[in-house]
């Protein structure tokens, strides 16, 4: 048995137990992220980290023009010095941030799901004051990304017990 056979014969051993289990990948036909797919209109953005994270939120689960379920959320951040040299001079921040978040369900206005994420994300505070700023920048975008990613993630878990 060559390399190639061993390893897509251990690969398919691999799966068996899922498949065992009822395993249904989110996004498949019968998948959980179905459900939502299309179905969740985000609040409207109020600053960039709001519009970064709504924008992954939209590109993840899609737009929606009649969605069933709403999406409000709160970010909230803060910048703490992570690195600083024997002469009391930053090299390096640190982005703390949450999202606390609702789904609520639209004609009726219950609360179906919600909660906090937390993340962190961090940069480096030397070179030139335009690198500093661009990678501070960079920073919160990456942490929306991040705080947008765990939503979706505990959205998706909840799927299939939404609607019933």
């Amino acid at each position: 048995m060559s390399l190639s056979d061993r390893r897509q014969f251990l690969f398919g051993l691999s799966l068996l137990p899922l498949a065992a289990c009822g395993f249904t990948p989110a996004y498949g036909p019968e998948g959980g992220a179905s459900a939502l797919r299309g179905q969740v209109e985000v609040q409207t953005p109020q600053s960039k980290p709001d519009f970064d994270f709504a924008s992954r939120i939209i590109a993840r689960l899609g737009d929606t023009s009649n969605a069933a379920y709403s999406l409000g959320y709160v970010i909230s951040a803060s910048r703490e010095s992570g690195g600083v040299t024997a002469a009391n001079v930053t090299t390096r921040y640190t982005l703390l941030g949450s999202a606390t978040w609702t789904l609520t369900e639209q004609p009726s206005g219950t609360r179906v799901a919600g909660g906090t994420v937390r993340a962190f994300t961090s940069w480096s505070a030397t070179g030139t004051t335009v690198a500093g700023l661009a990678a501070e920048d960079d920073a919160y975008r990456r942490l929306s990304v991040m705080l947008a990613d765990q939503v979706i993630l505990r959205l998706l878990a909840k799927a299939p017990t939404l609607g019933q």
